[in-house]
């Protein structure tokens, strides 16, 4: 019986991907300071106008600054060292952040739809030209930093909640916009609020996917991208392995995943050179870069957990 221990530490998928969040401090500290300058201007032209969508936007723009803050933290605490008590290091704490900033929109869509309800009920007079210079203002603050974290978006849930934020507002400005082009042709108060309903209706489903990867991942379960059935087939064929069992597979971080599996092989372990194709293999091909085999001449009791 023997057991082997191969992992990669350069990249992940052969794409880099367990050093995405390295890249990303500029872009977090820019996106930062523009949307936190940004919240304070929309929110004092948002009462100054009487705009409920300026007000909800500049919301959303505060929840957003808040979760940017979120994913830089983890990402910096995700290259921290291991240590004694947490021998994976924080890589972890990426997945939290995730989770935090769904949270956060939640709140967000909460807090808007109250008081756009508030407004439907009593419609306010709303500054149709100021809404849209400063929505247009937002478009371009929004897209500009949504466009920073373009690349590591299919790769890092943690790089993906900062994106959709940011691409979630400039469509949100681009709504306030509009309306104010509206109100401006029509004097209809009725479409303000309603264009934060509208503006709810596209965060919450921009929200969803980022909430229930997120919770998957919390919990442990087989990152996307990832197939459980190819990684166990492609184990199970290997030359020598009569059975494949204990096998998992969960992410560590949200760009790095590990695997650990118990191959029986009454030939005997076949060595170092086939534990180091084995770990290609998932790296390459399956995005599993932390990989640990342990190899049993027979099979063991595992007291009915296999």
């Amino acid at each position: 019986m023997g057991i082997g221990h191969t992992h990669d530490h350069g990249h992940e998928g052969g794409h880099g991907h367990s050093h995405a969040p390295k890249d990303f401090g500029r872009a977090f500290l820019i996106g930062i300071i523009l949307n936190a300058g940004f919240v304070i201007v929309e929110a004092v032209y948002g009462w100054l106008s009487g705009s409920m969508a300026l007000i909800a936007d500049a919301g959303h723009n505060l929840s957003d600054v808040l979760a940017l803050l979120l994913a830089w933290g983890a990402s910096v605490a995700a290259k921290r060292p291991a240590t004694e008590r947490f021998t994976y290091g924080y890589k972890s704490s990426t997945i939290l952040a995730a989770l935090a900033n769904a949270g956060l929109l939640l709140v967000a869509i909460g807090a808007i739809t109250f008081e756009t309800l508030h407004r439907m009920a009593d419609p306010q007079p709303v500054e149709g030209m100021t809404m849209i210079i400063v929505a247009g203002i937002g478009i371009l603050i929004n897209t500009g930093t949504a466009l920073l974290f373009l690349r590591g978006r299919e790769h890092d849930i943690n790089i993906r909640g900062a994106f959709l934020h940011m691409a979630a507002d400039a469509l949100v400005s681009l709504g306030v916009v509009i309306a104010g082009l509206a109100i401006l042709l029509t004097d209809a108060l009725w479409i303000d609020p309603l264009v934060s309903l509208v503006i709810v209706a596209v965060i919450g489903w921009g929200t969803w996917g980022l909430l229930k990867d997120s919770v998957a991942m919390s919990l442990l379960g087989v990152p996307k991208g990832v197939s459980e059935s190819k990684v166990r087939g492609y184990l199970a064929g290997l030359e020598g392995v009569s059975e494949i069992h204990e096998l998992h597979i969960w992410p560590m971080s949200t760009t790095e995943t590990a695997l650990t599996a118990h191959l029986v092989m009454p030939e005997g372990h076949p060595g170092d050179a086939f534990l180091r194709e084995v770990s290609d293999e998932l790296l390459h091909h399956h995005r599993i870069g932390h990989a640990t085999i342990q190899i049993e001449n027979s099979r063991l009791h595992c007291a009915g957990r296999c």
